[in-house]
């Protein structure tokens, strides 16, 4: 089921991705999908082809990691591979302040300011992934290669 009118965040993504040339493949669902395995349930798919937008909080700043669904991010890897101080998970006030979206909900694009963000290599495996859309609702499709594309994304191992 599509709202006739969509919540803000949504609309956003929508637009943010068509405006980068990527294809405005954003479903809204009836039922909410806030966590990769209730996203793979509802879209009959394997929880590694769900795109976890996870957002880190390193010394002050976001970082976005979009991770498969099916890896638990490895923040000390991560960490040591960018040369920076500890990585935290982020509050989910620091999340929306940083992206506009609730935690659960977070999309790759769409958020207030550019957010440094990194691109789990493992998710190279799926022809179709699937990400947040702005809320707990909605999700799109989209290609690795045009995932990285659209969000700058620097690709490395997190897990």
């Amino acid at each position: 089921m599509i709202p006739e009118s969509l919540p803000a965040p949504v609309a956003n993504v929508k637009r943010v991705l068509t405006a980068l040339g990527a294809r405005d493949t954003v479903t809204v669902f009836d039922s909410t999908v806030p966590t990769a395995a209730a996203a793979a349930d509802v879209l009959g798919c394997d929880v590694a082809a769900i795109t976890n937008s996870l957002v880190f909080d390193v010394e002050g700043a976001p970082l976005l990691i979009l991770a498969s669904g099916s890896a638990k991010v490895d923040v000390r890897k991560v960490a040591a591979q960018l040369g920076t101080g500890k990585i935290r998970r982020a509050t989910p006030e620091f999340v929306l302040e940083h992206t506009g979206q609730e935690v659960g909900g977070v999309a790759p694009v769409g958020h207030p300011e550019r957010i440094r963000t990194l691109l789990d290599e493992s998710l190279a495996a799926h022809p179709v992934l699937w990400a947040g859309a702005g809320d707990h609702n909605s999700m799109f499709s989209i290609g690795y290669e045009d995932l990285q594309r659209i969000t700058g994304a620097e690709e490395m191992p997190v897990r």
